[in-house]
């Protein structure tokens, strides 16, 4: 499966490499911890042409969270779900095959909407684009419910996405088998969607 690493590599844009050298160090240490000088220094550009390109830390945290939605979600774990398996339960259940390689890594970092979300909170900016984006991925699980003829899809994304965001906190905590965990959950909730369930 295509990495993270290999969708990272330094570009020539000054823009995307602004935005690469902030991805390695928000998505490892969060937002507060990571100053402008530090972002600045990473980025190795001027600190008028940083400023120019983000005019504030929240404009760069953006262009992060809009990155790691293409690259991650967007990118790789619905892409990679549906090569996986052929029709759209397996999927969706492929999805947490996807997360169990990704719980194997080393340089496992967690979710970075989630990590966002709960560092900046909801009502702030940073928090309600963390929001948007987990919505999205809803949305993504949602499509896969209505493809299989699941019934009240909305409902169902619901509940999957808590055994989504609950695997990648038991593999934050050190629980390497999360996604394996979740995936036998997972298998029976996608039973109690059925139509023939009700």
């Amino acid at each position: 499966m295509r990495t993270l690493a290999d969708d990272l590599e330094a570009p020539d844009d000054v823009h995307t490499r602004i935005v690469v050298a902030a991805y390695g160090l928000f998505s490892r240490r969060g937002i507060r911890d990571v100053g402008v000088d530090e972002l600045i220094r990473a980025s190795g550009v001027a600190k008028a042409t940083f400023y120019r390109h983000f005019p504030s830390k929240d404009d760069l945290v953006l262009a992060f969270l809009k990155r790691r939605d293409e690259l991650w979600m967007m990118g790789s774990v619905v892409p990679e779900a549906r090569r996986r398996a052929q029709n759209p339960e397996d999927q969706l259940l492929a999805i947490f095959d996807v997360y169990d390689e990704w719980f194997q890594d080393d340089d496992f970092e967690a979710c970075s909407f989630v990590k966002v979300l709960l560092e900046m909170g909801a009502a702030h900016p940073l928090g309600k684009a963390s929001i948007e984006y987990l919505a999205r991925i809803r949305q993504q699980v949602r499509i896969l419910a209505d493809e299989a003829e699941l019934e009240d899809s909305e409902a169902f994304a619901l509940s999957w996405h808590i055994l989504m965001k609950g695997s990648i906190i038991a593999a934050a905590e050190g629980d390497k088998l999360a996604a394996r965990r979740a995936r036998r959950m997972a298998a029976g909730l996608i039973a109690d969607h059925r139509p023939h369930a009700n």
